[in-house]
């Protein structure tokens, strides 16, 4: 069995409320049939807190076996790197972090927070808050850039705001079962983020022929005035649907980029910067002389169908 112990710091509970709706693995079968044995969670366990702090006490003095830390939330470090903003027990939860992340086979951020600092280190940033391993986009957050699990893996981002469910539990899953897992430049399982969140979207076609909404809640879409970033954010909304139904996108509402480690960006989330009628931000992939001599001419192609549907007649 490999052992977990779950940890939040940084005012955050969004992994732990959306791991609860989970079916592939679910939470259940996770710590049933994957072969995880759940030392601590804030939430679920049961267990009075002087079980945690017997538990923590006993990782750092290596009496108790740590396979997989998982952290939820950002590390808050203020005032001035001492860290005590978030403290349990006059510790900071920095530095119990620090002491348990030593110690474990290795170690899952749980979040766009926990990976990159996200909500929470977001201009100004009064808490001091980074991520785990990176500051944002710049490798080196608590722990610096050349740190290592005792398996010799660095921190694994399973990044998003909140994370997929399945990407949380399969990557546990996979981890507790001993097996390699690529991960990204940002140190994500490459797995749930080789693809882009415009993958398997309703409003591709609209897309392509440059048909666009004003305003959320329509058919067409979100990119080009909306603020989407879908085409430029790699995740599994669209290709594996929020319990099983829907996503942002399918929903009206514009992808706002939530497992890129500069999430939430320093702008209008519901507006695309443009430079005249070219979003300043494109695709990835795609060029902008390419992208310029496309978009002249995708409108005045499209059929009379997704024409109709922009107008909803």
């Amino acid at each position: 069995m490999a052992t977990l112990f779950w940890l939040q710091t940084g005012a955050c509970g969004g992994e732990s409320l959306t791991i609860l709706s989970a079916e592939a693995p679910s939470l259940e079968h996770l710590l049933s049939d994957c072969g995880i044995d759940m030392l601590w969670h804030p939430s679920l366990s049961h267990q009075p807190m002087r079980h945690h702090d017997e538990l923590y006490r006993s990782i750092v003095a290596d009496e108790q076996a740590l396979d997989i830390l998982c952290v939820e939330g950002s590390i808050v470090t203020a005032p001035r790197g001492t860290g005590l903003y978030d403290s349990y027990r006059g510790t900071a939860k920095m530095d119990m972090v620090r002491e348990l992340a030593q110690r474990a086979g290795v170690v899952v951020a749980m979040g766009t927070c926990a990976a990159f600092g996200g909500v929470h280190a977001a201009a100004p940033n009064p808490g001091d808050c980074v991520g785990l391993q990176f500051d944002r986009d710049r490798p080196g957050g608590l722990l610096p850039r050349e740190w290592r699990s005792r398996r010799g893996l660095p921190v694994v981002n399973v990044a998003g705001c909140p994370a997929h469910p399945h990407t949380m539990t399969q990557t546990l899953a996979g981890l507790a079962a001993g097996w390699s897992l690529p991960l990204d430049e940002l140190n994500r399982p490459q797995a749930f983020f080789n693809t882009v969140v415009h993958q398997g979207c309703t409003r591709n076609e609209y897309h392509e022929y440059d048909i666009e909404e004003l305003e959320p809640g329509g058919r067409a879409c979100l990119f080009f005035n909306l603020g989407c970033q879908g085409p430029m954010t790699q995740a599994v909304c669209n290709s594996d649907l929020w319990n099983g139904v829907s996503s942002k996108t399918r929903a009206g509402v514009p992808c706002f980029g939530c497992t890129s480690p500069n999430f939430p960006r320093d702008a209008d989330l519901f507006a695309t910067p443009k430079v005249g009628e070219i979003p300043v931000q494109l695709p990835l992939g795609v060029e902008r002389s390419r992208y310029m001599a496309y978009k002249n001419l995708a409108r005045a192609a499209a059929p009379a169908r997704v024409r109709n549907k922009e107008m909803d007649v």
